[in-house]
């Protein structure tokens, strides 16, 4: 028989604090469901249908989640917080130590908004390549 090794890199009461801003797709980009979370930015969380469906869907992804990225030094749910509520000024890539592009940031409103979207994308990457590196 084979355990998976099951971290808590993620939260559900964070993903379903992002659920609230739903229909932007961010607790499906938290949960790093990329596509899904590009479509509901693009549908209002397919107009509020899936949006209003993922209220039980939650659990399973941070589940899912946990088993998928890289526990360590920084904290997901501290970044992706960062990231949601303080994206256009780079801190959450301050945060991650990429000072440089931070700075970027903060002087180009997240590079117009961009930049900020392309984080929301591969943010958990981020944060995983940043946990390996130590």
């Amino acid at each position: 028989m084979s355990s998976v090794v099951r971290s808590n890199t993620h939260s559900v009461f964070i993903g379903y604090v992002l659920w609230l801003f739903g229909f932007t797709g961010s607790h499906r980009f938290y949960y790093g469901k990329t596509t899904s979370g590009i479509i509901y930015f693009f549908t209002l969380g397919l107009l509020g249908i899936g949006w209003l469906i993922d209220l039980f869907l939650i659990p399973a992804m941070d589940t899912a989640a946990d088993i998928k990225y890289k526990p360590g030094a920084h904290d997901y749910n501290i970044t992706w917080i960062l990231l949601t509520f303080l994206g256009v000024f780079g801190v959450h890539r301050m945060y991650l130590g990429k000072w440089v592009s931070g700075i970027i940031y903060l002087c180009t409103g997240g590079l117009l908004f961009i930049g900020v979207l392309y984080d929301f994308c591969t943010l958990n990457e981020q944060v995983s390549l940043a946990n390996s590196n130590g």
